[in-house]
């Protein structure tokens, strides 16, 4: 994180303005619309800078830029569209370590003003380090369509409730829950649609509930079974995401990327729970143990799983545990490796004349002796193998013996849509060794067809940027 985001209480303070054009106009009706008190330095101004003048609104300074200027002043805008001067601005600016933002001059500021979208007193700003101001304001705008035009009124209205509701619901538990609830429910409904009084009355009655519901009474907790995907956050579907945001706890696995992780809600407990071939790990019936204890207090929890959660993840098993104790579940399906991993590289798993059907199956685990190896080694098909690189020699040796050709193609994908993803293509005589030179790690997956010579994937190693 290149700079960090604050909200600055500006209303009475004294900001300075280098600049009277357009760009400066609109710095000043945002220090307007946050009260702060604006001196404007500059030659001559813009009519709509003039008519503020008149109004009283703001001060103008007719002269030329001078340091001095900025004693007593709480931060500095320069956007005068000549460079000398507003560099001259900054300098001075450090000089009294003021903070100081040179509109279009990243490198010379020191703060950013970011894109913003209003819903007072709901504020969001999206900024991109400088980087691209254009992005910001695109990204604003995706935002801004998603926002109600009233959410600034149920902000208030949940302000003007916090001191109520603290007081009839100490348990911040139980608190949170109500908020959720309201925020959630038909009340939030209610003011959305300018209904702010029969919003109110609605709280009222929710409250008095909550105050003379029993004591020591906890909330049933639930579970949700969440596929991840295959390490691309944005690749999460929009339930995931929201249930991430609700999770009190999130139980997650080793394939679960960092960027995913991301997306939980920062004040969620994360609890690692991932398996890994040769040291010492944490058995299957002691994440289910943790799922069970952590509903039993009213928590809910998401057990973040990398893919599907129903695709070599054992979520079969969980869900079964889970319903067995009367625990609620919510199974969000995810992206699969096998489907990621194929569109990250434009590789169709079927394909006319091709392949006409495709298998996903892992050669790890206590079932991997007992794969029908002839039907995996038989042509007009695509067969993806879950973390199969540890096996890679014994998995062509047996692909061979049924009856696979030497020149089958064959594409091992690594860190599938993730940065550092890399894929490497050969026929099946040479796939291990051109892994084992490339030095290609878990994970990874093995896709075995002649879907990988058609889409021209089997002759080169390549790097996804």
């Amino acid at each position: 994180m290149d700079h960090l985001p604050v909200f600055l209480d500006l209303a009475g303070r004294r900001v300075l303005v280098v600049g009277g054009g357009r760009v400066a106009a609109r710095k000043i009706e945002l220090l307007l619309r946050a009260h702060a008190r604006v001196t404007v330095v500059a030659p001559s101004l813009q009519p709509q800078l003039a008519l503020l003048v008149q109004a009283g609104r703001i001060e103008h300074l007719a002269r030329e830029f001078e340091p001095q200027q900025l004693d007593g002043v709480m931060l500095a805008i320069a956007a005068t569209g000549r460079p000398e001067v507003n560099r001259a601005v900054a300098a001075a600016g450090e000089a009294r370590t003021l903070f100081v933002n040179v509109v279009d001059d990243g490198p010379a500021s020191s703060f950013i003003m970011p894109a913003i979208v209003d819903r007072s007193p709901l504020i969001v700003a999206v900024g991109t380090s400088g980087q691209s101001p254009t992005l910001a304001r695109r990204v604003r705008a995706q935002i801004e369509a998603a926002l109600p035009e009233r959410l600034g009124e149920l902000a208030l209205l949940a302000g003007r409730l916090r001191a109520r509701v603290r007081a009839a619901l100490p348990d911040a538990l139980r608190r949170r829950r109500f908020w959720e609830r309201l925020f959630d429910g038909s009340i939030a409904t209610q003011v959305l649609a300018g209904q702010g009084n029969a919003a109110e009355a609605m709280v009222d009655a929710q409250l008095q509930a909550a105050m003379v519901a029993p004591a020591g009474v906890t909330a049933r907790g639930e579970v949700y079974l969440i596929g991840a995907g295959p390490g691309d956050p944005d690749l999460l579907t929009l339930r995931a995401q929201q249930l991430l945001q609700q999770a009190d706890v999130v139980l997650y696995d080793r394939l679960v990327s960092g960027a995913v992780l991301e997306r939980v809600r920062r004040e969620a407990e994360r609890v690692y729970v991932g398996k890994e071939s040769g040291r010492h790990r944490i058995t299957q019936e002691r994440i289910h143990t943790l799922l069970l204890q952590y509903a039993a207090r009213g928590l809910r929890v998401a057990r973040l799983k990398g893919g599907d959660p129903f695709v070599f993840a054992r979520g079969g098993e969980e869900i079964e545990v889970l319903r067995r104790a009367g625990v609620p579940v919510i199974v969000v399906p995810g992206i699969t490796a096998a489907l990621g991993a194929a569109a990250s590289v434009g590789l169709p798993l079927t394909q006319r004349g091709v392949a006409q059907s495709v298998a996903f199956v892992t050669a790890m685990g206590e079932g991997a002796e007992g794969l029908d190896w002839r039907a995996l080694a038989a042509p007009l098909q695509t067969v993806v193998f879950y973390m199969g690189v540890a096996q890679l020699p014994r998995i062509v040796e047996h692909l061979r013996a049924h009856g696979a050709p030497a020149d089958r193609a064959a594409l091992i994908i690594e860190q599938a849509t993730l940065p550092a993803q890399r894929h490497i293509g050969a026929t099946l005589e040479h796939i291990a060794a051109r892994a084992r030179a490339a030095g290609i790690g878990a994970p990874a997956l093995l896709i075995v067809g002649e879907v990988a010579r058609s889409a021209g994937m089997t002759d080169n190693v390549h790097s996804i940027p």
